[in-house]
């Protein structure tokens, strides 16, 4: 049997961020659709995913769950609350996917923010596919302004030379079994500030795998990100409407 395809997609920020007086980022609208479900609808209409594992913050779960009924979100199997952190919260995500009598260890799984909504059909494909050929696949975007390091006291250490810097963005896709076990790592070792999955993996010695991404794909954590996010959206409609 071939192996599924599951997108793990967490959303269970609280926005501080954004200052949007107490409503997750995520349930922000934009011409009429919450943020989240232009996320959902991306995965939602790849004909290579299977199912859709939605980990939300455990006070909106119905508020998600009616969401996903009003837009017609079809994939979604299982809606699980989230964690205090986003590594706990994919965990979480991750046990609800072991627990499926369908799913099996060589499983892939798209790891997503579900405030990066400008994931594109071509970067799932990629995704899917790098990690059958190679086990894993961080999506990450072209630098386009020069990387230094700094220390605390002022100080610029190192300017990094700008061809071998990308931004590491997300999906990031690995097989059931190896992400699982990088988290069972993780919490036996008492490991609980990784910045994201591909952090994780690294440290516990996985052999990571990018695939281009572009500089749109952009996560919303702030107010321009939003107005960004609203831009692109005019412009491919403009794009749409004009035939270019």
């Amino acid at each position: 049997m071939a192996s599924l395809v599951h997108a793990l997609i967490f959303a269970g920020g609280a926005g501080r961020r954004m200052h949007t007086s107490g409503m997750p980022k995520q349930f922000l609208r934009v011409f009429g659709k919450p943020i989240l479900i232009h996320t959902l609808e991306n995965f939602d209409m790849h004909e290579e995913v299977d199912d859709i594992v939605l980990v939300s913050g455990a006070d909106y779960l119905d508020m998600t769950r009616g969401l996903i009924r009003q837009f017609g979100v079809r994939k979604v199997t299982h809606l699980v609350p989230g964690g205090e952190t986003g590594q706990e919260s994919i965990w979480q995500g991750l046990q609800a996917l072991e627990a499926d009598a369908q799913s099996t260890p060589e499983d892939v799984v798209l790891i997503h923010d579900g405030v990066r909504p400008l994931i594109g059909h071509d970067l799932i494909s990629q995704n899917i596919d790098t990690v059958r050929r190679h086990g894993s696949a961080i999506s990450a975007a072209p630098a386009t302004e020069t990387f230094c390091t700094c220390d605390g006291e002022g100080a610029v250490t190192d300017i990094l030379p700008r061809p071998v810097c990308r931004l590491a963005k997300a999906p990031q896709s690995f097989h059931l079994k190896d992400i699982c076990e990088a988290h069972r790592w993780a919490r036996q070792q008492h490991v609980t500030d990784a910045i994201d999955s591909a952090d994780l993996m690294r440290r516990h010695g996985a052999s990571l795998h990018w695939v281009d991404c572009p500089v749109t794909n952009i996560k919303i954590t702030h107010p321009v990100d939003y107005y960004i996010f609203k831009g692109i959206l005019n412009a491919q409609e403009s794009e749409q409407i004009l035939g270019l």
